[in-house]
């Protein structure tokens, strides 16, 4: 769901082997592709920057308009600053060359306050469009306390993605009072409905 829009649903996330078929939905109200790439576990070299590149290339090519990334979170967590940037600038250069932007996932849960500010440094200098706390596999999701973090820590041109526990449509605005711009939810359905129920509850009932 994206607070800049007016539409019910304006983004999706989908595997890198489906964003082919999700493509044929452009034009419609779902009208955008993403694709994961880089992951929690992956070893940062040159090699494995390579194929960052590489597969999140492929996806654009077949269609995709946003790649997401995890951070690296063992690198992060043993202080190799160089090698989280290098790998997110790898996503970032290959994202800009088709003209794409990137959302870097950071699943704060295996975070602590100073790794998840040094993610957000590392991030914003790379040039990703997004911080996003979490895949919503990670035993914890987005909370308040992390979001605010996120959005001091990032200048105003880099946008917060809050992910994982977003089911409620109250849990939906608190999480937007504190300047997150879009919310990755699987309870989408149930919020919009709750909206629409509150949004016709405050209407004037017609007369005649």
């Amino acid at each position: 769901m994206d607070s800049e829009s007016g539409q019910d649903l304006r983004a999706d996330a989908v595997a890198a082997h489906s964003v082919p078929a999700f493509h044929r939905l452009a034009g419609t109200h779902v009208d955008r592709a993403g694709k994961g790439a880089g992951g929690r576990c992956v070893k940062s070299d040159d090699y494995a920057r390579a194929g960052f590149f590489n597969r999140s290339h492929r996806a654009l090519e077949q269609g995709a308009r946003e790649v997401d990334m995890v951070i690296n979170i063992g690198a992060l967590k043993s202080g190799r600053d160089g090698d989280v940037g290098a790998d997110i600038k790898a996503v970032v250069d290959a994202a800009h060359a088709g003209s794409a932007i990137v959302k870097v996932i950071f699943e704060n849960a295996y975070l602590d306050d100073a790794e998840k500010e040094l993610a957000c440094r590392l991030s914003e200098e790379a040039g990703a469009a997004f911080v996003k706390t979490s895949t919503g596999f990670a035993p914890s999701g987005a909370t308040i306390a992390d979001l605010k973090l996120m959005r001091r820590c990032v200048g105003s041109h880099v946008q917060v993605k809050a992910a994982g526990g977003i089911r409620t449509l109250d849990a939906l605005l608190e999480v937007m009072a504190v300047g997150v711009t879009r919310i990755g939810a699987t309870a989408t359905e149930t919020m919009l409905e709750d909206f629409k129920a509150r949004k016709a509850a405050l209407e004037p009932a017609a007369v005649g």
